[in-house]
């Protein structure tokens, strides 16, 4: 099969290798329709996880091809979306919906410990947990953000833990951002405020405020001195971990779905404590928003669009990559199509 390899920072290839087995009894193989590059694969492509070679990617969608004889959920030619974090599927952890939890300890496609999502082929291991059917009335770009991105900015927006009514701010609006808006106002926030150093994404946070200048300024500014009830840092940088600590009110709620990268952050302790914040940090229970989101997306509450902007051939995902790092207005979000 063909498989995405970052082989150092900046350094992509597409190499052939060996077809996966079938990962036990339970699992199955997937054939790989549609792939996608997410913010955390360029944390490789950057040099932030310099854990290399890896094959990458967690964001799929394809057909099963083959099926183990203890897979009761799926069956050969079923069209799937397969969840980005993999769990035993059958501890008391994986059953909260949250792999996080697992028992045996989660693991991540594309991150050295399962195979890469952008290839031709792809081994799910408990595939009846891992898998969802793509549902009625939820296209490739829906279900590819369904297996990470939606469901993060999801998770994000719910652990910030604010009322309807509040004022909510997003830093960053790459995928996760733009996902971590559209939840927040779905989940009855009535101001979004928004940052990012490109204008041109500032400007894709439809219903959102966008905010220029230094963030905590600003959103100070907007708010009257008190800050904003919860604040999502979607690109955690230390540079961003210091505004959302500045700009979220006393009592309010800092919810972190970005990837930071291995240096200690010093985190405001004292100042933390002093103004009664509240610290959430997340990977998303990806299984479990499933029953929320799908509904959403199907009734129109969330919609899917905009946030994929371009399409490349898994041949030329070097430029793909390139294109996605350069954080431009015009490139948001890539699908690679084996």
């Amino acid at each position: 099969m063909r498989s995405v390899v970052v082989e150092g920072a900046g350094q992509v290839r597409v190499l052939t290798v060996d077809d996966p087995e079938l990962p036990g009894p339970d699992g199955a193989i997937v054939q790989v329709l549609a792939t996608a590059i997410c913010g955390s694969d360029l944390h490789f492509y950057d040099g932030d996880l310099p854990m290399y070679p890896v094959a990458v990617g967690h964001e799929v969608v394809g057909t099963v091809v083959e099926a183990g004889p203890d897979v009761s959920r799926f069956a050969v030619g079923d069209k799937v979306l397969v969840a980005s974090v993999a769990g035993c599927g059958a501890c008391i952890g994986c059953a909260t919906g949250d792999p996080v939890t697992c028992l045996s300890g989660p693991k991540v496609f594309g991150a050295g410990e399962l195979g890469g999502g952008q290839s031709t082929l792809l081994a799910v291991p408990a595939a009846d947990f891992q898998l969802l059917r793509v549902p009625e009335g939820i296209d490739d770009h829906a279900a590819l953000l369904l297996t990470d991105n939606l469901a993060t900015g999801w998770a994000g927006a719910q652990r910030a833990d604010f009322s309807p009514g509040a004022t909510v701010v997003v830093l960053g609006l790459g995928a996760v951002g733009l996902c971590a808006v559209r939840s927040a106002l779905a989940l009855g926030a009535v101001r979004v405020l928004v940052a990012d150093p490109v204008a041109g994404r500032r400007a894709l946070a439809v219903g959102a405020e966008p905010i220029e200048g230094p963030t905590v300024d600003a959103v100070l500014a907007a708010t009257n001195g008190r800050g904003a009830d919860a604040v999502i840092d979607a690109v955690a940088l230390d540079q961003t971990l210091d505004d959302a600590f500045l700009a979220v009110r006393p009592g309010g709620t800092v919810s972190v779905i970005g990837v930071h990268n291995l240096e200690p952050y010093p985190l405001p302790a004292l100042m933390g404590l002093y103004r009664s914040i509240t610290l959430r940090m997340t990977t998303a229970p990806v299984h479990r928003t499933w029953a929320e989101l799908v509904p959403l997306i199907q009734n129109g509450r969330i919609s899917c669009e905009g946030i994929f902007t371009h399409t490349y051939g898994l041949e030329d995902a070097a430029a793909a990559y390139a294109a996605v790092a350069a954080r431009t207005a015009d490139c948001v979000k890539v699908v690679l199509t084996p």
